[in-house]
């Protein structure tokens, strides 16, 4: 590893010191007329040694983007990260980090609970053929069975 900085945040992070499952915030950007946007590292599977399936990836997205707005306005963007080991999530002005787990809870609780994958279909999805109802719900279960770990992000 290099001692030079990287653009990109995560690039910086030494992945063989984190042990998921956590959530941490990534990086707070602040706009032009004062907005800021809180990026979360939301580690479901532990670097270089698990990654998720991604048709349960890819539902899992669906799910959390469609869901997590039924409980704030303050979500930007929910992404999955290259290396399916997690998910970035974006909030708009929303500096509280508790209740951004609490939003993250509520939202895979949700998801325990779906009977359908949103948007899951040729219309409205570029792949729909790859997707995993019961593949997202387990990760989300996996990740909800360590709730009490999220706030630890090294071993």
């Amino acid at each position: 590893m290099t001692d030079k900085q990287m653009n990109v945040e995560s690039f910086n992070l030494d992945h063989t010191k984190v042990k998921a499952p956590y959530v941490r915030l990534a990086g707070v950007k602040a706009g032009q007329h004062g907005d800021e946007i809180y990026k979360y590292d939301m580690r479901i599977c532990q670097p270089n040694k698990a990654h998720m399936d991604m048709p349960a990836l890819h539902s899992l997205e669906h799910l959390l983007a469609e869901l997590s707005r039924n409980h704030t306005d303050k979500v930007v963007d929910i992404s999955p990260m290259g290396c399916q080991t997690g998910f970035y999530v974006s909030l708009i002005n929303h500096d509280d980090y508790d209740d951004a787990l609490n939003l993250l809870e509520k939202t895979l609780n949700d998801v325990l609970e779906a009977e359908e994958v949103p948007a899951c279909n040729e219309m409205q999805c570029g792949w729909a053929a790859s997707h995993s109802l019961e593949g997202a719900k387990e990760i989300a279960r996996g990740f909800l069975a360590g709730r009490n770990e999220w706030k630890n992000v090294f071993a």
